[in-house]
């Protein structure tokens, strides 16, 4: 299994590549750009919506659902908006198809030409604020804290599974507030829940921090990020969190009767976590062995594995082991207990390696006769022999060992990659050399962003919300700066 993935040192994108299929996660589909999630890396997203739709519900949102189709006049409305996705959006131009009067198949019928053009969904804020003009009138009305689970479409010209497909899932966050400080610090809870979300669940440490002006979400007047760090150096955008100011709420006129009586434009976000997070999950933290994952986000958290050479012996074991199995289950941790007939133990050992399940119990004849039992975690790949009467007592340790393990390491990565740059020849030398984030000295324009992006294919990955103030020159042009921020090249 993982013998047969070319190592990360080889080729880092195709290691990645591999192991998505070769873990069973996702394949790609006959339709150019999109992806088939299969049942095992469907079950991962599960969890992590699961955890995430939680999150949400405490913080006072509630799920909706809106329509996946757009007029296309709405993009039309929020002039910065259209111009960030009109190069990604499919538009729908007519609803018939037709038998072709030639007999070559079917063909669209060019009489069921739409009067207006659908735009298939990359993201539903002018949907969204249309619907809300309905929704609100009056201050009472607000605040509007709506999140839906859905599917957008992003037409991709380079497509990689989990990290960009032309369709992917999400969850997208639109709220509508009274105030301008609501929303903010409405925009700011929620990259914080995102944030938590990474740590405590994916065991991925994060930077948080604020775009660049180039870098923000299209319509926009703040974004901020959570950015990760992968094990090849490159930087991944892991969450969003907008604040939209009141620039939907202009384009499609939404107002609302203050306590005073007076008119006023509503105040707005929107935020966002996508399928890419499996993406994330997958190269902050797996080897060149298969995935390592998160016991929090694992379909499977330990596996018990039985070793035998006749029925009777298989039969002793079974009933020791679905009993240990009702025990750990009893304890909320989810078993696979597999005495399939039709796999050796060794492909067993080496299927759930590949797919990361953080713990391997095996059971042989020598073990019933001993009352021990070989446990083996996928973190470290460490085996030990234990007493049965200590498993569920020891699983459960090391289900928490293995989930802050998995985080330090990754931690430790994260701070050995951040260095701080003050020469543009060291800048260049790094990211060819080391990658990593780059704490920089940048003059603040849009234009000295675009050069250096230009030159070396890093961009300005965030502005840390935790950055002190510090005197310095910019690394491209000299003029002074007043702040560090990161450089990557990213996903």
């Amino acid at each position: 299994m993982g013998k047969f993935l070319t190592s990360r040192a080889e080729n880092y994108s195709q290691w990645y590549n591999e192991l998505v299929v070769k873990a069973e996660l996702a394949e790609n589909s006959v339709v150019r750009g999109s992806m088939v999630i299969k049942p095992y890396g469907y079950a991962i997203w599960e969890k992590m919506q699961r955890v995430l739709d939680d999150m949400f519900k405490r913080t006072g949102h509630e799920n909706a659902y809106f329509p996946l189709f757009i007029p296309k006049s709405f993009f039309s409305k929020e002039a910065s908006h259209v111009e960030g996705f009109a190069k990604e959006c499919a538009v729908v131009t007519h609803y018939r198809l037709k038998n072709d009067e030639n007999g070559k198949g079917i063909i669209v019928d060019p009489e069921a030409k739409l009067e207006e053009e659908l735009i298939v969904r990359p993201t539903s804020e002018t949907i969204i604020w249309h619907t809300y003009k309905n929704w609100i009138q009056s201050y009472r009305d607000l605040p509007i804290l709506i999140n839906q689970w859905a599917n957008v479409v992003r037409w991709e010209m380079r497509t990689r599974l989990f990290l960009r497909t032309a369709e992917f899932l999400w969850q997208e966050g639109h709220t509508a507030h009274a105030t301008k400080e609501e929303a903010i610090e409405e925009t700011e809870q929620m990259i914080h829940v995102y944030a938590e979300f990474a740590k405590n669940y994916m065991a991925m440490p994060v930077i948080i921090g604020r775009k660049s002006e180039n870098e923000r979400f299209a319509g926009a007047l703040d974004t901020y990020t959570i950015e990760a760090l992968m094990q090849d150096g490159k930087a991944l955008q892991s969450g969003t969190s907008h604040f939209l100011g009141q620039n939907f709420a202009k384009a499609f006129d939404v107002k609302f009767t203050t306590k005073e009586s007076t008119q006023e434009y509503v105040w707005a976000t929107s935020w966002g976590v996508s399928t890419r997070l499996m993406g994330a999950l997958i190269m902050a933290h797996s080897d060149d062995n298969g995935l390592v994952l998160p016991p929090k986000l694992a379909p499977i958290q330990v596996v018990i594995i039985p070793i035998y050479k006749n029925q009777e012996q298989l039969d002793q074991i079974s009933e020791y082991a679905k009993k240990l199995k009702a025990e750990l289950e009893a304890n909320q941790i989810s078993v696979k207990y597999d005495n399939r007939d039709t796999h050796k133990p060794g492909y067993k050992f080496a299927d759930y390696e590949l797919k990361g399940v953080p713990v391997r119990i095996a059971l042989g004849p020598r073990d019933m006769e001993n009352q021990t039992a070989e446990i083996a975690r996928r973190d470290t790949l460490e085996k030990m022999s234990i007493n049965q009467a200590d498993i569920v007592a020891r699983v459960i340790t090391l289900l928490s060992d293995i989930q802050e393990n998995i985080y330090n390491k990754a931690l430790k990565f994260q701070l050995e990659n951040t260095t701080k740059v003050d020469s543009w020849e060291e800048f260049q030398q790094l990211l060819d050399e080391k990658g990593g984030f780059l704490a920089a000295h940048w003059d603040g324009t849009k234009e000295t962003e675009e050069k250096i992006k230009d030159a070396t294919k890093a961009t300005i990955r965030c502005i840390p919300l935790n950055a002190e103030d510090e005197e310095g020159k910019c690394i491209f042009t000299g003029n002074p700066s007043h702040k560090r921020v990161l450089f990557a090249r990213a996903y």
